[in-house]
């Protein structure tokens, strides 16, 4: 036995119909004879001779929930409290979360978290879509507030 006569064909070589009758393909190529099928631009698969094709007989399944698109992006206490210590937020006003990181007007399905990893020493206001209990207690611990954003 050869070795190469072991091995798996990588590459299958195509279908080459039409070729004389000796290809075991030619003539009708392999299509049968006559009728709508051996025509080219067949589509009646789903056609079952007038009886009522399984998918309207199967009943509707599943759900399309309307909020799939929605995503949470979740911000922890450590970043805002690095963006405090660099000046991009005054913690003396309102930190608007939502404007700062969502700069389209298109993002209205994305909800902004605030998340209770790090610490927070300065007295802030934070508004966002939702919190998470730690960081609603470590940011009223340090002395600050927290708001809901009422759009969504």
């Amino acid at each position: 036995m050869k070795l190469n006569t072991l091995k798996k064909k990588l590459h299958k070589s195509k279908k080459r119909v039409g070729r004389g009758i000796g290809s075991g393909l030619g003539k009708t190529c392999g299509r049968g004879a006559k009728g709508q099928k051996s025509r080219s631009g067949v589509s009646i698969k789903a056609y079952e001779g007038g009886q009522m094709p399984i998918y309207r007989r199967l009943p509707k399944r599943g759900f399309n929930s309307l909020y799939k698109d929605e995503k949470n992006v979740a911000i922890n206490l450590d970043l805002i409290s690095k963006l405090i210590k660099s000046k991009k937020f005054d913690s003396s006003k309102l930190i608007d979360l939502r404007k700062f990181f969502l700069k389209s007007k298109t993002s209205k399905r994305v909800k902004i978290k605030v998340l209770g990893t790090g610490e927070i020493i300065d007295k802030v206001s934070i508004l966002a879509d939702k919190f998470s209990k730690s960081a609603q207690n470590k940011i009223e611990k340090a002395g600050g507030k927290i708001e809901l954003n009422k759009q969504n």
